[in-house]
């Protein structure tokens, strides 16, 4: 063998030496999350497992069952409760048949249902049904898909298995398929496999254990006869250049995240893995990408093709990549509609035309989703389709589904009903924000507010540990970061880091705030520094970076400063803090005027007197305003409540809920400039 890296890899049989359950359903579990949990195996969500009892059904007879993976699971994590209990003799019967529509077995097969409370069964519950063997595995592993996806793929098989195996030319998945296949090997009880040409693979056994073994060694077969055919040479024809580094990248992230944001939000995962780099800069890369989705599993998470970017690090500048990205964007969704167009009937809906899988050469490939985990999974399969894709051009050349064939998976209802079984989306879900000042009272309010309408928040706060307290619930959709508005090198760190975890910025709120109050006698020159450097310098800072990452996206944005009602009325001893938040509010509508051309949209919430939960009112501030008045300190919530015209106290979720307003662009999507008052009325306050 050559010392060259192999084309594809080996897996490896985990099936336990103990521990093994003894009923058929707990081994079918065990083995389903054996295959799951390697995703050169089984893709996330994809591939289907059953086996064959008996169980006692609600009357109490004992009759034969076939336990099915539920639609819309995954192999990996699922538990007893995820499979489909089905009357097996009342499934068999569906044999004898010629035909049957998708609507015509998906009603039968709910009508067979042990457990009317069951998920609906898998698509290819028939494939399973018409095997007769006690255990059936389905999988789409890259040791076998890239003979699937080989343009001599039947040879290959035949070559590789000889009589053990059966090819089933491409079909999509249902009645007809289950029968070929069903077929097949009850014709020749010598096969051990059956490969489902630009598909995958069924194996099976008497027990879950000689299903999945058998499995694991045909893909390992594969794998040794490709790696032995194809010793020496290089995947993917070998370099064609050298890889550009991460701050290119980087720095167009925002770019291809407005340019794949055309009609909703997308968040982005970016990869320079080695195997997603070797590929983006091997020579074959540019035509490979064009053939289309290596297993159809991959179709609705990552679309037929990937959005395909030229980039020569030697002749390219920024501004050159960021108008090609633009560009190629703009011709991908014409490309798509006109697929669409192509391919559909009256009935189906076209979906988003915007690329779900960026590849950018010599630089890496980015992931795009309306959810975290959505654009994870699209970058997660697409390198499943690297790998197959490699072995398959090695072995004769890569072949894909026509048109035809993708449209018809793309948008095949019993395939869409897996994705409609998500929770729906939140208004803000898809949207990136940044919250300086998260840590207080008002700040991690504001912050749970937008996640809880399905934004990705970035809490931005000197207090670095309060800051992860105010994200820690919202997993990987938060991030904290510690850093001082005042400091440019922060600020900036801020902004990347929001870049680099999530493509860019749609919201961002400047909350971050300090106070004083005394006369102006006393006012020493590094208190009127302090105010006026966190409250005014620190706003332009931020406002700055926001303007710059939400120009380089293109896609409009909102920025919301949190100023008070001390920026409207004039008050004694507070000459310091007050002056800052009128700079801070008179800022606002400058960069509204700046910023409305670009769709970027800059309003301002002014609250009154929000001591719960402030850092504000537990500091020196709440004895120097009880002063000011000439009261004491533990009567301060009521001399405001006292003033309001509403006879109100203010909360931080009051100020919260004015943010959300701003922020969202279905609430106030055409208001910019504007302040809302959050005071509970304060005529002195009243704008004018």
């Amino acid at each position: 063998m050559s010392t060259v890296a192999p084309i594809v890899e080996l897996v490896e049989d985990r099936w336990p030496d103990s521990g093994v359950p003894h009923d058929a359903l707990g081994q079918l579990v065990l083995a389903s999350h054996l295959l799951g949990e390697d995703r050169r195996v089984a893709n996330f969500g994809g591939g289907n497992t059953s086996a064959k009892g008996t169980a006692t059904d609600h009357v109490g007879r004992e009759v034969r069952v076939m336990w099915v993976k539920g639609s819309g699971s995954d192999l990996a994590t699922m538990g007893p409760a995820d499979f489909t209990p089905l009357r097996l003799d009342e499934v068999e019967l569906l044999f004898a048949r010629d035909a049957m529509s998708d609507e015509e077995m998906v009603a039968y097969l709910t009508r067979c249902m042990v457990d009317p409370a069951a998920p609906r069964s898998s698509i290819e519950t028939l494939l399973h049904a018409f095997l007769p063997a006690a255990h059936v595995h389905h999988t789409h592993p890259d040791g076998i898909n890239m003979f699937a996806g080989a343009a001599n793929g039947e040879d290959l098989v035949r070559e590789c298995f000889d009589d053990e195996a059966a090819w089933i030319p491409y079909i999509r998945p249902g009645f007809t398929l289950a029968k070929q296949v069903g077929e097949a090997v009850r014709s020749n009880p010598a096969l051990k496999l059956i490969v489902l040409a630009k598909h995958g693979l069924v194996c099976w056994g008497d027990s879950a254990e000689e299903a999945y073994r058998t499995t694991i060694e045909v893909i390992d077969r594969a794998v040794e006869f490709a790696n032995e055919r194809t010793g020496g040479q290089q995947r993917f024809g070998g370099s064609a250049g050298n890889p550009a580094g991460d701050d290119v990248l980087q720095a167009v992230l925002p770019t291809i995240r407005g340019a794949v944001s055309s009609e909703r939000l997308k968040l982005l995962v970016a990869d320079r893995s080695a195997r997603t780099l070797e590929f983006v800069s091997s020579r074959e890369a540019p035509e490979v990408v064009t053939v289309g989705a290596a297993c159809p599993d991959h179709l609705v998470h990552t679309k037929r093709v990937p959005l395909w970017v030229p980039y020569d690090p030697a002749s390219d500048d920024l501004d050159t990549l960021r108008a090609r990205i633009v560009g190629r964007a703009e011709q991908y969704r014409a490309d798509y509609r006109a697929y669409v167009e192509q391919c559909r009937d009256a009935d189906a809906v076209p979906g988003d035309p915007d690329a779900r899988v960026v590849l950018i050469q010599h630089l890496g490939l980015v992931a795009a989703g309306t959810t975290t985990k959505a654009a994870r999974l699209s970058r997660d399969l697409y390198h499943r389709a690297i790998e197959v894709m490699a072995g398959a051009q090695a072995l004769g050349g890569f072949v894909s589904l026509t048109a035809e064939e993708s449209f018809a998976i793309e948008y095949w209802p019993l395939e869409l009903y897996k994705l409609s079984l998500a929770p729906p989306p939140g208004e803000l879900q898809g949207s990136v924000a940044v919250v300086t000042g998260a840590a207080g009272g008002i700040g991690g309010e504001i912050v749970a507010r937008l996640a809880q309408l399905g934004a990705c928040v970035v809490g931005f706060d000197l207090d670095g540990e309060g800051a992860v307290a105010s994200v820690d619930a919202l997993g990987e959709r938060g991030l904290a970061i510690a850093g001082d508005v005042t400091s440019e090198d922060s600020v900036r760190a801020a902004f990347n880091a929001a870049v680099t975890a999530f493509g860019g910025a749609d919201i961002v709120v400047s909350n971050a705030g300090v106070a004083s109050s005394a006369p102006i006698e006393e006012t020493s020159l590094a208190e009127w520094s302090r105010n006026h450097a966190v409250l005014g310098t620190g706003y332009f800072l931020v406002a700055r970076e926001a303007f710059r990452v939400l120009r380089e996206q293109g896609i409009g944005g909102a920025l919301i400063f949190i100023a008070s009602k001390n920026a409207l009325v004039a008050g004694k001893n507070a000459a310091a803090y007050s002056s800052a938040k009128a700079a801070e509010l008179h800022l606002a509508r400058c960069l509204a005027e700046e910023g409305g051309s670009a769709g970027i949209r800059v309003n301002t919430v002014n609250p009154d007197a929000v001591l719960q939960g402030s850092r504000i009112w537990g500091s020196s501030w709440r004895a120097e305003r009880a002063a000011a008045y000439g009261i004491d300190e533990d009567e301060l919530e009521e001399h405001y409540r006292k003033r309001t015209t509403l006879g109100v106290h203010i909360l931080p979720e009051d100020i919260a809920q004015a943010v959300i307003h701003f922020a969202s662009p279905e609430r106030s999507g055409k208001s910019t400039g504007n302040l809302l008052n959050v005071d509970g009325g304060v005529p002195a306050a009243y704008s004018r």
